[in-house]
């Protein structure tokens, strides 16, 4: 009976220990006051719109989401309060072993705490889907071998991903940025994350390339958890009465709330990316307005440097140069017109005091005007005028012929000389003239004051003179300069009128007796100085830059007379001259000779082309390149004047001409005769050696061209055989015969 009654008060203590035991429990586990039944959750709040801190009005952090105020109402439901707090931890394994949370939020399934200690979760919360997103025009079809970017948040995920996808490659990155830059640069195939995350990240202006794939990958639970103790299990117990209380109207209405409002806050990147065509037209129109203005500055500085330069260059009064322009003016011309003869003239008008006190400072100012606008009338663009100071000018102007002269004196001096006898007054203004004729150094060392000094001298020794009239400074240099200006100035008309003429000096075989071909010369006989030597006036065209067109000329005579000999049934060979100044004007002078033989029908072996030694002697890749192709096209290539200068014999190793033109230069010399006739010897075995055709010119008596044959020289030319002669006597000779003549 004892016994009975013992256990009967052993059970009754026992069943009030296990009903009280659950409210003692609740009233003091929780990490946070007891008394106000409030349970303190810790979570992460960079997973908008499942869980983010929402700063308030007064900036205070209050942390919402789906998960947050599902986890309200289920407390509200078991008249708890929950306090939330942004875990520091890295991760939600790390943050259950911080006891100063009762909860952490949110898990899919319990997990092992960063020290290994179980966990317990509630029931779910709710159903997250998990999808992926990808770029635009991009398709995944493959889930399993695919690489996946996830955020490191996502850690707990990453390993359920794994075990349902045993073959995908997880790869986390520390932030969405991190993972969207990944994709676009195929670093990864696809982004996961659950889709009411997408529905805010992809918010983003900037994200605007990536888009869902419809395909749900999977769906977890989203639950809260804590450490596997009594103490919480007894919360979660108590947590998930207050989960299964939550309607899914509730549920609904929280995830419709957040899912359907923009919750996304624009940055200063987000804001220039969404407006960015208005501030990049903004930016073109403050760029263009910008450009505008600094070009309007610049023409501004423009016009105001060029109103200085005027100010600076020109005269304010006549529009003749100053002194400075003069100087830069004709440092100008002379370096574009290096081959134009110049003379510089220093004119000063005498008495010029007398003029201003006699006829009035406006009308001498008046004068000096109407003798620019005179000379601005004669001179072309190729000469200037400067007003130096007062009455003294200076001109730079083409060397004149007599024409030239007399022209200068009608048009601009006669009309200043009598302004103010044209104006009814008994005056005739004077002028003294210095003239200084440019020499080539001149044009090597430009020193405009230097050469207007000499003019000056010039002057001066006019300026004693009764009437003024010009002295010039280097008398010889003017008459050689009125010659250049005579010739060079008169071969455009020279060429019209047929002055310049094709002559022909034939070549022979002095053993058989024949004439085997002959060299074009040419012979200019000028409508005012007569017949001109070529030693005169071809170097003067080289000076000036006429010789190609010079040689063009008889190139062209000389293919236009082998077409109409051929059509005679008469085959001659003509040697032409090609000069250095040829092959520098026109780099393709041997096609231009094909051109020739092209146009009029010729074989080349008709046209042969000498070079003058001297020319190789010089820079010559341009000459051995220019004879290479000319061989190429078939011509005769031979060096003209070979041992008139100090060549030396290592080029015939070098050249590859296809015959020498010796000088007979060596057999005039008389100090050594025997000395000559060695070398000459030696020269012609080593030539027949190289097996290179000769000629040799400039063959005067019978001696020289007996010693010539009797060494092997067959071919001459030369005045012991016939001078260059017209063409209609070239024509008339006795190709066959040439003994008659020498009997």
């Amino acid at each position: 009976m004892v016994l009975s009654l013992k256990r009967k008060i052993i059970s009754v203590i026992i069943m009030s220990l296990i009903l009280v035991t659950p409210f003692f429990t609740s009233g003091v586990s929780f990490a946070a006051t007891n008394t106000d039944n409030t349970i303190v959750v810790g979570v992460p709040t960079d997973r908008c719109p499942m869980i983010y801190a929402e700063k308030s009005e007064d900036s205070v952090n209050t942390i919402v989401g789906i998960g947050p105020d599902l986890l309200r109402i289920a407390c509200k439901n078991i008249g708890y309060n929950v306090e939330f707090k942004a875990i520091d931890e890295p991760s939600l394994k790390a943050a259950l072993d911080n006891t100063s949370y009762d909860l952490v939020m949110p898990f899919g399934s319990a997990i092992e705490s960063a020290s290994g200690q179980s966990s317990i979760v509630s029931d779910n919360l709710i159903l997250t889907p998990f999808t992926v997103v990808i770029s635009e025009g991009d398709t995944l079809t493959d889930f399993n071998s695919s690489k996946m970017g996830m955020v490191k948040s996502l850690a707990g995920v990453s390993d359920t991903v794994k075990t349902l996808y045993p073959n995908m490659e997880v790869i986390l990155y520390e932030s969405m940025s991190d993972c969207v830059e990944a994709l676009r640069n195929d670093e990864v195939d696809a982004l996961l994350q659950n889709s009411y995350v997408w529905s805010y990240v992809l918010q983003k202006p900037s994200y605007t390339d990536l888009h869902v794939q419809p395909t749900t990958m999977f769906s977890m639970d989203f639950r809260v958890g804590t450490l596997d103790t009594p103490e919480g299990q007894v919360l979660i117990d108590k947590l998930n009465q207050g989960i299964s209380m939550i309607t899914d109207t509730q549920r609904q209405a929280v995830i419709l709330d957040y899912t359907s409002r923009k919750l996304y806050k624009y940055d200063t990147h987000d804001f220039l990316y969404a407006n960015r065509f208005i501030f990049i037209c903004f930016a073109a129109l403050i760029i263009l307005i910008a450009l505008h203005f600094i070009a309007k500055q610049q023409l501004l500085q423009k016009a105001q440097k060029a109103q200085i330069k005027q100010m600076l260059d020109y005269d304010s009064l006549t529009g003749a140069l100053t002194m400075a322009g003069f100087r830069e003016k004709a440092k100008e011309l002379l370096l574009e017109n290096p081959t134009t003869p110049y003379l510089i003239s220093y004119n000063n008008i005498k008495n010029f005091k007398f003029i201003n006190d006699k006829m009035g400072m406006n009308s001498a100012d008046e004068l000096l005007c109407f003798w620019v606008e005179k000379s601005l009338e004669y001179f072309s663009d190729k000469e200037a005028i400067a007003r130096i100071d007062a009455d003294h000018f200076a001109v730079l102007c083409c060397m004149p012929d007599d024409n030239g002269v007399e022209a200068m004196e009608t048009i601009v001096f006669e009309p200043v000389k009598k302004y103010y006898i044209n104006q009814g007054n008994d005056y005739e203004v004077q002028i003294s003239s210095g003239l200084y004729v440019l020499t080539p150094e001149d044009y090597k060392n430009i020193n405009v004051d230097k050469m207007l000094d000499c003019a000056r001298l010039a002057e001066k020794k006019a300026h004693l003179s009764v009437t003024g009239g010009y002295e010039v400074y280097n008398l010889d240099q003017w008459e050689a300069g009125r010659l250049l200006s005579d010739i060079c100035g008169h071969f455009s008309t020279a060429k019209k009128q047929n002055e310049i003429q094709v002559w022909y000096q034939p070549q022979v075989n002095y053993r058989t007796g024949k004439i085997i071909g002959a060299e074009a010369l040419c012979r200019w006989n000028h409508e005012k100085l007569g017949w001109l030597s070529p030693g005169l006036f071809i170097p003067m065209l080289e000076q000036s830059g006429l010789i190609y067109d010079l040689d063009c000329l008889v190139w062209e005579t000389v293919c236009q007379n082998i077409h109409r000999w051929n059509e005679q049934g008469f085959k001659r060979s003509i040697s032409v001259n090609l000069s250095r100044f040829d092959i520098e004007k026109n780099k393709n002078i041997a096609e231009h000779f094909n051109n020739l033989i092209q146009k009029y029908g010729l074989e080349p072996s008709q046209l042969r082309i000498e070079i003058t030694e001297t020319a190789y002697a010089g820079d010559n890749k341009l000459l051995l390149e220019t004879t290479a192709q000319l061989q190429d096209l078939g011509f005769e290539v031979e060096m003209d004047d070979f041992g008139s200068g100090y060549s030396s014999l290592n080029m015939l190793t070098e050249i590859p001409v296809n015959g020498i033109k010796l000088d007979y230069i060596f057999l005039k010399n008389k100090k050594n005769p025997e000395r000559t006739k060695i070398v000459i010897e030696y020269i012609l075995k080593m030539l027949r050696s190289l097996k290179c055709n000769f000629i040799t010119e400039g063959v005067e008596t019978k001696e020289q061209a007996d010693f010539l044959v009797e060494r092997g020289c067959e071919r001459m030319q030369g005045f012991y055989f016939y001078k260059p002669m017209p063409i209609e006597e070239f024509e008339a000779l006795d190709f066959n015969n040439i003994n008659n003549r020498l009997q």
